[in-house]
């Protein structure tokens, strides 16, 4: 029996690991709240100085994630010092063109330190192609063993409220993954783990591309046959220049290629997916990136990519494309980048990397991935 005058027994919840996340944007600031609902001790970093205090005082940030309440224990500052003053884990969630920017100014906070540090974006450099793990090796100056990404059907509204959806970690070092994945994890959103990193960095990125070309023909006003078909297309495409870029081709079957690619073309709610819509509706590309309130990063990455195609000989006809109606050399009405081709001859429709068919785990993946956008994620009919 408890004492009249004794203090109250509590359970001694132990406190999850302190983590910093660098940028809070719609991605940031959901990536943020599901390592929080997971047990973490988040700081945001924030540029500005009135979404910091927002989001440590009123657990809004109503810019990016209207409508959406934060957890208690997410708090947030403007002073860079201060957001990595004890973190036991990095996420990077900036544009991946002022990547290397912000990395200058973390540099000298990170210089004696071992922690892991997690690349949230799905770009590569415009100027140097690369890739963001490698742009955070080379301006970090640390062990690649310390980098992890994350990537996979990760649409921030929809998370940001909760709806059920996973994710994939992945770092040359699988101690690393698996420190990472288990941090972000919590009952709606769950991390799955590999160690491809150039998979899984490019499957974010390529599907960004595939993405505006559906906005294009979905602005246009093509319909599912059209979209389906440039989905599918755009698979063969991205494992193709993946693989030659040293990827596994398992990994873009997976959620950072298929998932992703079928979240990211189907969705409004995806950036490059309107970016590319306005396209299609006539708008230039200067207007669009107007009219755009949050960075598309698939715009960046067309021409990079290309040109990592060509040096590595894959051909991307559906990028070639959008490239086209980028640069306003073609009408987005005759974008058909599944038709094209130079030569009459039959083609197979297998990718180039030594799967005569297009794998049959391939075909199987689209089949059931389509069943379900078909019957409203149930999968098919049973018959």
């Amino acid at each position: 029996m408890t004492p009249r005058n004794a203090a109250p027994r509590t359970a001694s919840i132990p406190l999850g690991p302190r983590v910093t996340v660098i940028g809070a944007g719609s991605w940031g600031t959901t990536f943020g709240k599901i390592l929080a609902d997971g047990g973490a001790q988040v700081t945001m970093w924030a540029r500005r100085q009135e979404l910091a205090h927002e989001i440590a005082e009123a657990k809004r940030n109503s810019q990016y994630l209207s409508g959406i309440n934060l957890p208690r224990s997410m708090t947030a500052t403007h002073h860079l010092a201060e957001a990595i003053q004890g973190a036991e884990q990095v996420y990077l969630s900036v544009p991946s063109q002022t990547l290397r920017e912000n990395l200058k100014a973390l540099r000298p906070l990170l210089q004696n330190s071992d922690v892991p540090v997690v690349s949230l974006m799905k770009g590569v450099e415009k100027r140097t192609g690369l890739r963001m793990s490698q742009v955070i090796e080379q301006e970090l100056r640390c062990d690649p063993d310390r980098i992890a990404v994350a990537s996979g059907p990760n649409l921030a509204l929809e998370i940001a409220r909760e709806q059920p959806t996973a994710a994939v970690i992945a770092s040359n070092s699988q101690e690393t993954a698996d420190i990472v994945a288990r941090t972000a994890r919590n009952h709606y959103f769950r991390s799955f783990v590999n160690t491809d990193v150039i998979g899984t960095e490019f499957g974010g990125v390529l599907k960004n591309l595939i993405a505006v070309a559906i906005g294009i023909v979905d602005g246009v006003g093509y319909g599912e046959n059209t979209k389906a078909s440039i989905i599918t297309r755009g698979l063969v495409e991205m494992t193709d220049f993946a693989v030659a870029n040293g990827a596994q081709p398992g990994t873009l079957q997976g959620l950072a290629g298929l998932g992703d690619l079928i979240a990211t073309c189907q969705s409004p709610l995806s950036r490059n997916n309107t970016a590319g819509r306005l396209l299609g509706q006539g708008y230039s590309f200067q207007d669009v990136v107007k009219q755009m309130q949050q960075t598309a990063e698939g715009l960046a990455s067309v021409a990079p990519i290309l040109q990592l195609a060509r040096a590595a000989g894959v051909e991307m006809p559906i990028v070639e494309q959008v490239k086209m109606v980028l640069d306003g050399t073609m009408d987005p009405r005759d974008i058909a980048p599944h038709l094209t081709t130079d030569d009459d001859t039959p083609q197979g429709e297998g990718t180039g990397n030594g799967q005569a068919d297009g794998g049959g785990a391939l075909r199987r993946a689209l089949q059931r991935a389509f069943d379900q956008l078909r019957h409203g994620g149930r999968g098919a009919p049973r018959p």
